[in-house]
């Protein structure tokens, strides 16, 4: 029976390249396949990148108390994880890993209990977020300030996690997070 890694962190915070370097160690990890409301874009297959369903679908199954966590992102836009879709992986004895926002990370948490991981990826400090994100030359002004005043509100939930850790210096956060996944596996 495989475990479950939770990851919640403010953007920028550097969680995405820390997952993808987990990923490549050897530890048997597994994204969580999401659903969706949206259409499939490019290349997307339904089952591969996400499950789509209509708005409607997704509708009738938060009803039907099927996730574990979801998001309406904006009205009839939802994104979630399906409770079968991870004991399915699971049962194949794969750990399953979730890049979530805090309040999912929290409901997983809340839902597994001692089966589950939670892993806060905290930024130095929000300065250091701006900087990271002003580097990223990607975002608007607007969109950074919000991005910042969502990441305050979200170092709120730091402490509802299992393990922190501080991406001050992302080689030592990359070793830690090892470290730790590791040994929650093999216990």
């Amino acid at each position: 029976m495989g475990k479950l890694i939770i990851f919640s962190a403010p953007s920028g915070s550097g969680k995405s390249t820390i997952i993808n370097y987990l990923l490549t160690q050897h530890l048997n990890l597994a994204f969580s396949i999401s659903a969706t409301s949206r259409p499939p874009r490019g290349t997307e297959q339904n089952g591969v990148e996400y499950f789509f369903l209509s708005p409607e679908e997704f509708k009738q199954r938060i009803a039907n108390d099927e996730f574990l966590e979801y998001e309406e992102v904006y009205t009839d836009r939802f994104y979630g994880t399906l409770k079968a879709q991870v004991e399915k992986q699971l049962a194949a004895g794969q750990n399953v890993i979730f890049d979530v926002d805090v309040v999912g990370g929290c409901n997983i948490k809340k839902f597994y209990g001692d089966r589950a991981l939670s892993v806060f990826i905290q930024p130095p400090s929000v300065e250091e977020l701006r900087k990271r994100l002003n580097g990223r030359g990607t975002d608007s002004p607007e969109v950074i300030e919000s991005r910042i005043a969502k990441a305050e509100f979200e170092l709120g939930y730091a402490d509802k996690f299992d393990t922190v850790i501080v991406n001050d210096d992302l080689e030592k956060a990359k070793a830690e997070a090892l470290q730790v996944i590791r040994n929650f596996i093999e216990k």
